[in-house]
């Protein structure tokens, strides 16, 4: 009989070698420039992660988007912002193109640019000088006079709030021609300059005069942000409840608790019916992790009947997420790193939500859809930990985030399941691949090792990595059986779905089936 010990070395030997280091200086695998710039925009957000800069996390997502055609660099922007719900990163591509190809620039502007808020995303961007130009130029101004004349009252309306650049300093700079006498005295309204007061929106004619006695008339009925800037009693409080839109809500909850909203009479009940009202969610376009982060974000004020609606919520948020048939083994890395800020550090806008929560997350809705799933947490090894798939996702989610420190040895967990001998169809890692506990020094990772042995034992046996943090490096090469994917956006569960399900191959070809 052959020796099982001596061929399982040789076949070991011929599993792909490292080609890079992670930010750990551990042996690693570089994604190609198209997986690398897909990963970057589903998760990048230009603020310092654990291991890396702002300026770094740009210069790299430069260079990806000068390693690969424009058409695709498109076609993730458009992924980035329709499936994952991305803001600064598509706003990136869309300028960059402008550049690159500024034919194809039109068609992703109008796909890309959907709001005010990424109007100024793409107008700073712009005028940063970090796509190859400080100023719009002829083409991009005109793509920012069309979405101007384009946009209706209510969506200028809301462009109006924010800064770096103001909707004022936009409309200063590209000259928008008003269609209207109305638009015309709003123009001249936002940037200070004379206007006809009778052709004034009228909204904003209420607003003017609002402004003069702030406590003794009726709200008027524009952008919520535009009132509070000034004292509201209570009572206004509780009608600008009423009025924000889904996101808007579940983000000022404690703004609300905190300026009495919530005492009174029947506030409570108005912003609970919202927040868990599945039309609304679905025209929000709410992602789970947001759901979960309002959840823990909420103070001792919020009532709890509000913290149960947005339980509801979260629970309604993943109604969508598919079952994946056969023996399925999640496994969330709860090491040290993961629990920094799923979006970054910024200067007063740092996200209460880490890492570790869309990891636990991601656990907790699998083990959900799936009767047969496991979940096996991670750090430098695997820890035990009894979930109860029948419990709240929000329940589950937590006791999982509760781990949290140590090192991380990515290959724990399949080692784990070599050392059982287990029955495996799919193993779903989540985690920020910087594994450094199990480095070899020579040789494959030792989660490639593993992954092999379970491979042997297991031959159709399916890995899927899921990277929540932008750092351009896996433990697990790709090849057919092993998908890396990044983000943590719902679009990341279908993706594993139809990858289990031998549907597609890798991640670039589910972004390549992108409509540009």
């Amino acid at each position: 009989m052959a020796n099982k010990g001596l061929f399982a070395s040789a076949i070991a030997k011929l599993l792909p070698a490292p080609d890079t280091v992670n930010r750990e200086d551990a042996p690693a695998y570089a994604y190609g420039p198209e997986a690398l710039l897909a990963q970057l925009a589903a998760t990048g957000t230009m603020g310092d992660a654990y291991y890396a800069s702002a300026e770094a996390q740009l210069k790299q997502m430069l260079d990806a988007l000068n390693a690969v055609d424009p058409f695709y660099a498109a076609q993730v922007a458009v992924y980035a912002r329709k499936s994952g719900a991305m803001k600064d990163m598509p706003a990136l591509i869309a300028a960059w193109l402008t550049v690159a190809d500024p034919d194809l620039s039109v068609r992703v502007f109008g796909r890309v640019i959907d709001n005010g808020r990424m109007l100024r995303n793409f107008v700073q961007i712009l005028r940063s000088g970090q796509v190859g130009r400080t100023s719009l130029g002829s083409r991009p101004k005109r793509l920012v006079q069309r979405w101007l004349e384009q946009a209706s009252m209510r969506d200028l309306m809301a462009a109006a709030t924010g800064n770096a650049p103001s909707l004022a300093d936009i409309v200063r700079m590209v000259h928008p021609k008003p269609a209207d006498a109305e638009r015309r005295a709003f123009y001249g309204w936002l940037i200070g300059k004379p206007y006809d007061v009778a052709a004034l929106p009228a909204e904003i004619a209420a607003f003017e005069t609002w402004k003069r006695n702030p406590r003794g008339i009726a709200l008027p009925p524009v952008p919520f942000e535009w009132l509070t800037a000034f004292p509201l009693r209570d009572v206004q409080w509780g009608e600008l409840a009423g009025r924000m839109g889904w996101q808007a809500l579940r983000i000022n909850l404690n703004t609300l608790a905190r300026n009495g909203a919530f005492g009174v009479k029947g506030v409570t009940e108005r912003v609970a019916e919202r927040l868990a009202d599945a039309e609304a969610l679905t025209k929000a376009r709410v992602l789970p992790y947001q759901v979960l982060m309002a959840l823990n974000a909420a103070g001792d004020g919020v009532p709890l009947k509000v913290q149960g609606a947005l339980e509801d919520a979260l629970e309604a948020s993943l109604r969508n997420v598919p079952a994946i048939r056969g023996n399925v083994v999640v496994c969330p890395d709860v090491s040290g790193s993961m629990s920094s800020p799923v979006t970054g550090v910024r200067k007063g806008a740092t996200t209460k939500m880490r890492c570790i929560d869309i990891a636990a997350l991601v656990a907790s809705a699998m083990l959900r859809t799936n009767a047969k799933a496991r979940v096996l947490p991670f750090e430098q090894r695997v820890v035990r930990l009894n979930l109860d798939p029948r419990a709240r996702l929000a329940v589950n989610a937590a006791k999982l985030a509760a781990v949290g420190g140590g090192g991380t040895s990515v290959s724990a967990p399949l080692a784990q399941l070599v050392a059982e001998n287990a029955a495996v169809d799919l193993v779903v890692i989540v985690s920020d691949n910087e594994s450094w506990v199990d480095q070899n020094r020579r040789g494959a990772t030792e989660t490639m090792r593993q992954w092999d042995k379970i491979k042997r034992r297991n031959p159709s046996a399916k890995l899927v990595c899921i990277d929540i943090q932008p750092y351009g490096t896996t433990q697990a090469s790709g090849r057919a059986d092993i998908l890396n994917v990044g983000g943590f956006s719902d679009a990341v569960f279908d993706t594993v779905a139809r990858f289990a399900r031998g549907e597609t191959r890798d991640w670039v070809s589910t972004v390549k089936q992108t409509e540009v």
